[in-house]
């Protein structure tokens, strides 16, 4: 009886043993879940009961060198559906299709969709968003996304570039700096219980949008707006295919407008092909032509080589070079160096290569920036051509004095010559200034940097009063003045090479002017390409005027004060809209023995600012088109006679 009862006792507290550890375990595993573990098992809940819908992020603006806005992003509406919520298919697909502009059957099959959340429509219009809403159907929603904005449209749309729906970067500033302006997204929050059924609104964003980086570039949108709008007229004017223009302030380097043809709007990319895309002036090359002269002629001015006053005989138009022969367009026999650049030798510059052979020139011109990538911040830049001196034949030597056997880009060449107007210093200058964040602080800041000195000041000095002898009287771009200063440049035509043939084509050529203003001390460095005119072929004729009237209105914006006395210039300045605002001037009109408003200048003003002038002077004038002022009647500072018609005309850049 008792070892029965010793038995029972063990058995009792064996059981009672096994519980005690099985509550400990129990313990043990409850503490691990409900305290160690109590974010990752929560962070599980909340995926199996929440879809988690990421929303594009806000992507900083990017500024021009004033803080003006060139791409910004703006808050819009979003459509998207939640199928099992939908009760009445057919009509639903309808309603939603005259709105959005989506065929029926599309949104049909969305709608019979096994998903829990489909994007109708993305980034709609406010038109299309007062309308959805209006229609209040079940399981359409909408939600806030950002999307990118190009206020100035087809102004500097080559540099800026364009975003996706992303909204990821794809050309230009948007694809070179898209990590530092790409925010923080936020997500759309859909709740469902454990079946997967939506619950809720499904309109709350949990996490929200950051916006990133904003970029400062060197751009100024007034300059870029000029060039643009002068390189369409220019182009159109000579039927080109193509061209691009640079302009750049050589004393930093820094580059104050790229201009390219044909031009396109970001804000509708999809509606262009990818050559309009295209920045031409960091990614095409071309033979530069004559425009090479000037800076063989500046290496052997640096080396001593040659004197602007030296004799050159320049052979009556025809020289004989490695099997080859030289033309001139002129037969010229005796020519001083600075009438070799005047009127644009061939043979003159051939034999001032030869007298600086092929190592001394490959360095100078290597020195100059050619054959080399610049390392602009810009996606898809080119080095040129620029081959070793080892590999040039005598007549190699020869073509490449006159800019033709090697390739370069706008850009280089335009920064070549701030070398030239800066005393020989050459600049290197990124398209972004600055980077602010969010709260407008600065991030980082890019100053110009001073790359080399390639020539001595006073040999610049020279090249530039040389070049001015190309300007004046007699020379080959007399074209390209601007009235109240002296402008120093250079013309170059070259033919383009025929891909088929390999050589070069009878037909196709490239027209270009270099130039720089004021000639003495220059603020201003202008390249004009014209790829494939019509008609008129040479530099002179097709890219001369295209700069003159580039330089004229940026100088004039600049307030940079004529230089030359003697000339006037026939243009005005362009008008403020404060000056707009003033009272309007009156003078007699002879016979009518009462006082007539005069015309104000309204060249280059926007629709808003001319109705602005319209409330302050009272004048009516009737508006056609959009854009910038082109033209206007009558003309200004003419008297507006009573009775008459008084308008102006808009045309945005193209």
């Amino acid at each position: 009886m008792d070892k029965l009862e010793k038995w029972i006792r063990l058995r009792i507290k064996l059981v009672a043993f096994c519980f005690l550890v099985a509550f400990v375990l129990v313990a043990v595993r409850a503490f691990q879940l409900q305290v160690l573990g109590q974010e990752g098992w929560k962070k599980r809940a909340e995926r199996q009961h929440q879809k988690v819908i990421s929303l594009t992020p806000k992507r900083g603006t990017i500024y021009d060198r004033n803080g003006e806005e060139l791409a910004l992003s703006v808050e819009v509406d979003s459509i998207y559906v939640e199928p099992h919520k939908v009760t009445a298919r057919d009509r639903t697909a309808r309603s939603l299709s005259d709105v959005l502009s989506l065929r029926a059957a599309t949104i049909k099959s969305k709608l019979k969709s096994n998903k829990k959340f489909i994007w109708l429509k993305r980034q709609v219009s406010p038109r299309e968003s007062e309308m959805v809403k209006a229609l209040d159907l079940d399981g359409v929603g909408l939600t806030k996304e950002h999307r990118r904005f190009y206020p100035n449209a087809e102004v500097g749309a080559q540099v800026l570039g364009f975003t996706g729906i992303d909204p990821r970067g794809l050309e230009g500033v948007e694809l070179k700096y898209d990590s530092v302006m790409l925010g923080e997204g936020g997500y759309l929050v859909m709740e469902r219980d454990a079946f997967g059924h939506g619950i809720g609104s499904g309109e709350s964003v949990v996490k929200g949008v950051q916006s990133g980086g904003n970029l400062y570039l060197t751009i100024d949108k007034n300059i870029q707006y000029i060039a643009e709008k002068e390189l369409a007229a220019g182009v159109a004017s000579a039927r080109a295919k193509a061209g691009s223009v640079v302009v750049l302030d050589p004393a930093s380097g820094e580059i104050l407008a790229l201009a390219n043809q044909p031009d396109y709007n970001p804000n509708a990319y999809r509606k262009y092909r990818p050559r309009h895309w295209r920045n031409r002036a960091v990614c095409d090359t071309f033979e530069p032509g004559s425009t090479m002269k000037v800076f063989v002629m500046a290496a052997a001015l640096n080396e001593r080589l040659v004197r602007a006053d030296q004799i050159i005989d320049c052979e009556n138009g025809s020289y004989p070079v490695g099997g080859k022969v030289i033309h001139d367009h002129h037969p010229y026999k005796k020519l001083t160096a600075a009438e070799v650049i005047k009127v644009s030798s061939n043979i003159g510059a051939a034999k001032i290569g030869k007298a600086l052979e092929r190592d001394r020139l490959y360095n100078y011109l290597t020195d100059f920036g050619f054959g080399r990538k610049s390392g602009i911040d810009l996606p898809g830049e080119v080095s040129g051509l620029l081959r070793q001196p080892s590999r040039w034949f005598e007549v190699d030597l020869a073509a490449i004095s006159f800019g033709q056997g090697m390739t370069t880009t706008p850009l280089q060449l335009a920064r070549a010559a701030g070398a030239l107007a800066n005393d020989g210093f050459l600049m290197d200058a990124p398209i972004v200034e600055r980077i602010t964040n969010d709260r407008g602080e600065v991030v980082e800041k890019r100053t110009p940097q001073a790359v080399r000195q390639v020539v001595s000041k006073k040999v610049a000095r020279q090249v530039r009063e040389m070049m001015a002898l190309v300007v004046d009287e007699g020379g080959t771009g007399t074209l390209a003045a601007v009235p109240g200063f002296r402008v120093g440049g250079k013309t170059g035509t070259a033919q383009k090479v025929d891909p088929v043939t390999g050589g070069y084509s009878v037909d196709k050529r490239t027209a270009s002017f270099l130039g720089m203003v004021p000639a003495e001390k220059p603020r201003l460095v202008v390249l004009v390409m014209i790829d494939e005119p019509k008609g008129h072929v040479y530099g002179g004729l097709v890219a001369a005027p295209v700069f003159s009237k580039i330089a004229a209105q940026a100088l004039r914006y600049l307030k940079v004060a004529p230089t030359e006395g003697n000339n006037v210039d026939p243009l005005p300045p362009l008008p403020t809209v404060e000056a707009l605002a003033a009272p309007v001037p009156v003078a007699a009109v002879a016979g009518e023995g009462h006082d007539a408003p005069v015309m104000p200048d309204f060249s280059g003003m926007s629709y808003r600012q001319v109705l602005q002038a319209m409330s302050s002077t009272g004048i009516n004038i009737k508006l056609k088109g959009s854009g910038r002022v082109v033209s206007q009647s009558p003309a200004p500072g003419s008297l507006i006679k009573y009775a008459s018609e008084v308008w102006v005309r808009l045309a945005p850049p193209t």
